[in-house]
This record gives C-alpha cells, structure tokens and sequence, in this order.
C-alpha cells in the first residue's frame, strides 16, 4: 500500500469514526437534524467527489465521496425518524445554488466553477453553527470538527493531483474547522474569565 493510499484509508475511517456517534445518537432519538440542510450537504459533497475525480484527485477525493454517501445517509436517517423537517426561503436558496453547479459545470466544461459554488454553499451553511457556537460555546462539542479537519488534511495530502478543483473544498472546510474550534476555545475562556470576575465582585 502507498502512503497516499493509506492517507486515504486513514481518512476514511476517521470520517466513519467522527460521524458514528451522531448517526447513534439520530437513531436513539437524541439528535433531531435539519432533513433539508443534509439534503443539502448530501448533494454538495458528492458533486464535489465527482469534480475531484474528473480532475485526477484519484485516492484523495474518496474520503470526500465517502462522506457524502454518509451525508445522504444522515438525510434518510433525520427523514425516516421524523425529525426536523421545516423549510426556509433560504433552505431553497440553498438547495438552488447547489443545483445550478451542475449545469454550470456543464455549460463552462470546467469543474472548477462547480465546485467554487458548491464549497460557497458548504461555508455559507456553517454560518448559523458559528453563530450559535458564538453565543453558547460551552454547548459545542468539538471533537467532531477536529476529526472532520484532520480528515480534510489527510484527504488533501492523500490527492493524486494538487489543482484548485480538488484542493478547495477540503482545504476551506478544514480551515473553517480550525477558525471554528478557536473561535470556540477563545470564546469559552472569555466567558470563563468573565464569570470568575463577577463571581470576586
């Protein structure tokens, strides 16, 4: 086995081992998910997959792959246990945008241009998790987003070809994972200093 290849072996089993206790946690009734975002997600990162192999991103993109067959799975999951299942104009915006990647992709012949949209659609997506992490850091777990940010380093290492079409979207979501674990970190020692404050007062 190559390194590449175990590089892309490695991360696969750490996509699987990050998205377990979720998907446990889904089937026990704990976690109710949004079944439109990962609907969503589902769709942006297998379009992404697809991008990446058709630019040669060969053992490295199939972490990426993987993760969307989960994605697709998690969205099945939230619909058949009934969870979350209201839908906002955005929701459609969103849907919308990753839809039109495909034709884009079509009409330009240039995956590049489907997967800018695609990874927009990802970060824009992660907009109301950091705002809410923001206001209750205490309330993030962050061993999911560390794993999924290793996983992205693993994957981008693990590429067969190093072009902006297989670099982007792994290389932005791990650096949004690393902003959002500081981002967390910083905000949770803040409020910490905060109460110590008040509670010498």
């Amino acid at each position: 086995m190559t390194v590449k290849a175990f590089l892309s072996v490695l991360a696969i089993a750490l996509t699987f081992y990050a998205f377990w206790p979720y998907i446990r946690a889904i089937r026990c009734g704990q976690t109710r998910p949004h079944v439109f975002s990962w609907i969503i997600w589902s769709l942006t990162t297998f379009v992404v997959f697809l991008a990446q192999l058709s630019d040669g991103g060969g053992l490295g993109a199939w972490p990426i792959g993987i993760s969307g067959l989960i994605t697709i799975y998690v969205a099945f999951l939230a619909y058949s246990h009934q969870a979350d299942a209201t839908i906002t104009q955005i929701d459609w915006w969103f849907l919308g945008l990753a839809l039109a990647s495909l034709p884009l992709w079509y009409l330009t012949s240039d995956a590049l241009w489907a997967v800018v949209v695609l990874t927009g659609v990802d970060l824009l997506g992660f907009g109301p998790t950091f705002r809410k992490a923001y206001l209750k850091p205490f309330e993030e777990q962050l061993r999911f987003y560390s794993l999924m940010g290793f996983r992205n380093l693993l994957a981008i290492i693990a590429l067969e070809n190093y072009s902006a079409t297989t670099m982007l979207f792994p290389g932005l979501l791990l650096l949004a994972c690393v902003i959002f674990i500081a981002m967390v970190l910083l905000r949770r020692k803040t409020l910490s200093i905060d109460d110590a404050c008040r509670g010498e007062d």
